[in-house]
């Protein structure tokens, strides 16, 4: 529920980007970003890190900005480009909606695909849910709930040969 320009904000500044995702440094075009982890705000209710995720907070990216076309495409490398490149595509859905295209490639195997998925699909939940005044209550919930169904999904296409 925003422009192509507010949305590519919350891409690239950093203040903006730690609201959905991971603060760190502004990204610029051909530069090292850092994307510091700290999911502590992307919760409307106090909810504490999940043992299992807890020894990632304040944990610091260093990656490198791959593409970058305002306010249309931005693409960075992802765990120093060993898990491949994440690439946002912004459309303009008449003229205050933006249509987000995240295209994920060269994670390693069905385990990073399933967590890489699942943790995509709740930040660009609490990133929408930014932008439309309705916060999530419970990222981490979200977040396990998605994680879960990847894992399905990953599963079942493995199984049926798809």
């Amino acid at each position: 529920d925003a422009p192509p320009a507010t949305v590519w904000r919350y891409l690239v500044e950093a203040d903006l980007r730690r609201k959905w995702f991971a603060g760190g440094t502004d990204a610029r075009a051909g530069a090292p970003v850092e994307l510091v982890f700290d999911h502590d705000n992307l919760s409307a209710d106090a909810v504490p890190y999940p043992e299992r995720y807890a020894k990632w907070k304040g944990a610091v990216g260093r990656e490198r900005v791959v593409e970058y076309d305002p306010p249309h495409v931005f693409a960075i490398s992802w765990d120093e480009g060993k898990e491949g490149t994440a690439r946002f595509e912004l459309f303009a859905e008449g003229e205050d909606k933006t249509r987000l295209v995240l295209t994920h490639k060269g994670i390693t195997g069905p385990a990073p695909m399933a967590n890489f998925g699942g943790g995509w699909h709740s930040h660009l939940a609490v990133l929408q849910g930014l932008l439309a005044g309705e916060p999530v209550r419970n990222f981490w919930a979200l977040h396990a709930e998605s994680e879960a169904e990847v894992a399905a999904t990953l599963a079942q296409a493995s199984t049926s040969g798809g």
